[in-house]
């Protein structure tokens, strides 16, 4: 199972819909506090929706403890910073892949510890970095492809009508 890290995390709806994408892929989602809001918080479970009771979730108090509790875990590191892209790494069953904070991504001094495992997502421009949802999706996602979406539904079906 796939893991999603999330490091000292600020904006609630962001988390939310994270927590929305690892149910809907089978996916657990780590916390490393301090989190930027309360786990309770409305906007956050507005944004996770119905889904946020079905999260397989777990908090931590900071990312000594998450390395204490899950040790030799394979962490791929996502930021705007590395030298690697995120589609040139093979993504094992059970690795997790960590952002950083909305305003700051993940901190340097946790970066330069871990540099052949920093990977980044292309972009043009000045632009500083993409929502942090989005990260998460796009990297996660390219994880479950390499994986063959396995356990996953890969086909669609309409409401009231039949494709032909």
């Amino acid at each position: 199972m796939l893991n999603i890290v999330l490091h000292e995390p600020e904006i609630p709806a962001n988390t939310g819909n994270i927590g929305r994408t690892c149910v809907a892929t089978g996916t657990r989602l780590h916390l490393i506090e301090p989190l930027g809001f309360k786990l309770n918080e409305k906007a956050l479970k507005r944004a996770g929706m119905d889904y946020w009771k079905d999260l397989d979730v777990t908090t931590y108090i900071d990312y000594a403890d998450f390395l204490e509790k899950n040790p030799g875990a394979k962490i791929y590191m996502a930021t705007t910073k590395a030298e690697h892209i995120y589609t040139d790494v093979q993504y094992e069953d059970d690795c997790y892949i960590m952002f950083g904070k909305e305003s700051a991504g993940i901190p340097e001094e946790i970066l330069v510890e871990n540099r052949e495992n920093c990977v980044r997502i292309p972009m043009i421009g000045e632009i500083r970095s993409l929502n942090l949802g989005n990260s998460v999706a796009i990297m996660l996602y390219e994880a479950l492809r390499q994986h063959q979406f396995a356990h996953m539904t890969t086909e669609g079906q309409l409401h009231h009508l039949k494709w032909e």
